[in-house]
Order: C-alpha cells, then sequence, then structure tokens
C-alpha cells in the first residue's frame, strides 16, 4: 500500500466532530454527538426563518441522526481520489453499455418524447441514468435527512448542504415525500437519476400525470425531469459532448484546459484531428482540450454541453464517463487510445501535499483542498513546462518526487 510524506513540515486533516459547526445551545437529548444535537437547534431555526411550516419541522426533526459514514465518503469521493484509468472503467464497460442499449430500446418512446420536449438525445438521458443508479439497481438507502443534516453541520461545505436540507424539507411540505420515505445516497441524492432536493424542487415534473412528481418509481417522471434540468442548464441541441482526438508531435500542452477554449477551426490549423486520423469537423463551435490521463492517455475536445454536464457534477472525470458512455450506448466503439493501466490511486492527502509544494514554489493552485481541478493541473503544466518535463497537466510520480513527496511502499 503507498503511503504519502512530504520533506516539509506535515499538516493534520482532521474529519473528527470538531470540525462540526456549533451552537451555544443544545436541547436535543438523543444519542447523537452533542455538537451535532447544538447544529440541528441552529438547522431548525433556519428553516423557520426559511418559512417551512411548523409542522413538517417538528415532524422531521424527531429521529434525525448524525452519520460518521457521511463524513467518511465525504472525504473519499473517486471524482478526486481515483485515477482518470480507474474511474473510466468501473463505470463505463461492455455490462453497463450492453444494458443501455436495452433501456434505449425498451423505453424508446418515452425518451423520444423526453427528446422532443427538451433537446436532450435520447442516449445521454439513458447515459445519466446508468452512471447514477446503474439504471434504477440502485436509488441508495441512505435517510436523506440525516445525510443532509450530517454534511450541514460539518464545515466543509455547510452552506450548500443547509440550503439541500431546507429544500428537502420543502419537499416534505409539499407532498413529494416523507421524511421516513426520502432516502437515497450519502450525500442526499434521490431517485433514479440522483436528484439534489434543489433540483427536485425546481425540475421534477409530473409526467405520468398521477399528481405527484415521483422521481423513485415513476421512470416517466425522473427521465422528464432530467432532460428538462439539462435543458435549464443551457443544452445545445444538435452538438455533441466532445469527442477523442489524436494530437500531433511535438504538441505543446500548454493549450489544454477546461479553461481554455478555442474555435474548432484553431484546433484543426494546430494539427488536431478526430481520433481515427480524420480532420476535425468545419462547425463554429469553441472547444477545451482535456488530458485527463496524461500525454500517454486519451485526449479529448470537449464542446459547450460537456460543461452542462459539469452542471450536474463538477468533476471531468464524471463528465467525459457520461459523454463516453452515451456515445457507446448510440453504437460507437471504444477509446483508441485507453487510458494507462498503471497509474497510482494517489490519496486525497498527495493531492493536497502537490498543492501546497506548489503553492510554495510560486505555481498558484489556489486553497490547498485535495482535489484536481483546473487551477491544479494549470500550475501542474506551469511547473512542468519551467522544469523542461512533457507539460500535459497531469501528477505522475516524477512530478511528485520532483517537489519532495516521496512514495514508500
Amino acid at each position: 500500500m503507498l503511503t504519502f510524506t512530504r520533506n516539509i513540515r506535515l499538516r493534520v486533516y482532521s474529519v473528527a466532530l470538531s470540525s462540526l459547526v456549533l451552537s451555544p445551545l443544545n436541547l436535543y437529548a438523543s444519542e447523537n454527538p452533542p455538537e451535532f444535537d447544538q447544529c440541528l437547534v441552529n438547522l431548525k431555526q433556519k428553516a423557520i426563518t426559511a418559512g417551512v411550516n411548523t409542522e413538517t419541522i417538528d415532524k422531521s426533526f424527531q429521529n434525525i441522526a448524525y452519520s460518521e459514514k457521511v463524513i467518511e465518503l465525504d472525504r473519499k469521493q473517486p471524482e478526486f481520489t481515483s485515477s482518470f484509468s480507474r474511474y473510466l472503467n468501473l463505470r463505463v464497460n461492455d455490462r453497463r453499455v450492453k444494458t443501455g442499449r436495452e433501456m434505449l430500446a425498451q423505453h424508446r418512446p418515452l425518451l423520444q418524447e423526453v427528446t422532443r420536449k427538451t433537446g436532450v438525445p435520447a442516449q445521454y438521458i439513458v447515459a445519466f441514468w446508468g452512471l447514477e443508479t446503474n439504471y434504477g439497481g440502485y436509488l441508495g438507502n441512505m435517510s436523506t435527512l440525516d445525510s443532509l443534516a450530517t454534511l450541514a453541520c460539518d464545515r466543509r461545505r455547510s452552506a450548500f448542504f443547509t440550503g439541500e436540507f431546507i429544500a428537502a424539507l420543502r419537499l416534505i411540505e409539499k407532498g413529494d415525500a416523507s421524511a421516513e420515505s426520502m432516502r437515497g445516497s450519502w450525500a442526499g441524492a434521490v431517485g433514479n437519476f440522483q436528484f439534489m432536493p434543489s433540483n427536485y424542487l425546481t425540475h421534477a415534473h409530473d409526467h405520468d400525470g398521477d399528481g405527484k412528481r415521483d422521481l423513485w418509481n415513476s421512470l416517466e417522471d425522473a427521465a422528464m425531469s432530467a432532460g428538462l434540468f439539462l435543458k435549464s442548464m443551457g443544452w445545445e441541441t444538435g452538438t455533441r459532448w466532445g469527442r477523442e482526438v489524436k494530437l500531433p508531435a511535438g504538441f505543446d500542452y500548454a493549450a489544454a484546459g477546461l479553461d481554455q477554449p478555442r474555435e474548432l477551426e484553431t484546433w484543426r490549423k494546430m494539427g488536431l484531428r478526430t481520433a481515427d486520423g480524420n480532420l476535425l469537423p468545419k462547425a463554429q463551435l469553441k472547444a477545451s482540450l482535456l488530458v485527463p490521463a496524461g500525454h500517454k492517455g486519451p485526449k479529448f475536445l470537449v464542446y459547450s454541453n460537456f460543461r452542462v454536464i459539469m452542471g450536474w457534477n463538477r468533476s471531468e472525470y464524471y463528465a467525459i464517463s457520461v459523454g463516453h458512455l452515451a456515445d457507446r450506448i448510440n453504437g460507437a466503439g471504444t477509446l483508441r487510445t485507453p487510458p494507462p493501466q498503471d497509474i497510482e490511486k494517489y490519496p486525497l492527502n498527495a493531492i493536497r501535499y502537490l498543492q501546497e509544494a506548489l503553492n510554495e514554489k510560486g505555481f498558484n493552485t489556489g486553497k490547498p483542498d485535495g482535489i484536481m481541478g483546473p487551477s491544479t493541473r494549470k500550475a501542474i503544466r506551469a511547473y512542468q513546462a519551467r522544469h523542461n518535463m512533457i507539460a500535459d497537466g497531469y501528477p505522475d510520480k516524477s512530478l511528485l518526487q520532483a517537489l519532495g513527496i516521496s512514495l514508500t511502499n
């Protein structure tokens, strides 16, 4: 098992209960940690201030419990701790593609209607469904209120999850669900497409006409709601998510990154081609180049709909997986350049140490958070270019070692 150290003073990152947002009051008698019960008092007051009725609040707060498992899972999200190869291969595989094609055929009339009303092609709806719940095979069984309250009382994203907790109360108030029946993922997402409560409130649609917006038991409601959500974020009809491409010899990877879009014609002039070697299409599109597994792995040009997918989940890995799965479901083959299989899985603290080291050397990654976002990749590319490395923005072993982050078995 790999462990990581830095040859500078190490910092300790704790997920203990000391990270909870505290209130001076403790009005709840329960087996929850005192700090959590104190935080629940604050959440209750915020719900009252937000206008949630007292009957809903009183019933919903009766059995809310702190979940240590939720905090553990929050710190181990695969989007931030897994290599691209592992992430993609777990999510886009032959079995999921086969089932996706079966679902596309089985539900074609519904999916065609979703496409007519939202502009989102059917294969994308099926791809989201496949990635989120394995086509409805597992919707999650954790108490939504427990999960959201636990995360609202954790400092890392307290404001966001406080808002989602209040949105969940509003769903209960409106009759979309009960406190007991509202169950889903560890992060509070629910239903076939794993909507967060705020998105459920805004975008859920009663498509089957039974008087309820049921994202758990009605695929009609769930699929149409997914399409409407994507449409609301700006899905462009007639434009794909992106495509795998080939780069010319000696390509300057400083041009890569989601934050560096160029006209498709510009990429053509720079020598990029489709993955099978053909010229890029002549279209009035802007695209960004992503190199998620370094210069040895696949490269992608991604368009505006890629950013829409990231509005659902902020991970580039996730958005590539949705797009590639949609292509496969629609009949495309595997990637021409598969991700390298020998890349290590770096734990969250290794990326945080990397960010700290880059910051100290003047390559700004922003606040160290252990997440491989665009700022960190940009800083890596700048460091690599300065030190005559291939500036692909990928944190391989040679980069970590150059920065004094050692790997020991």
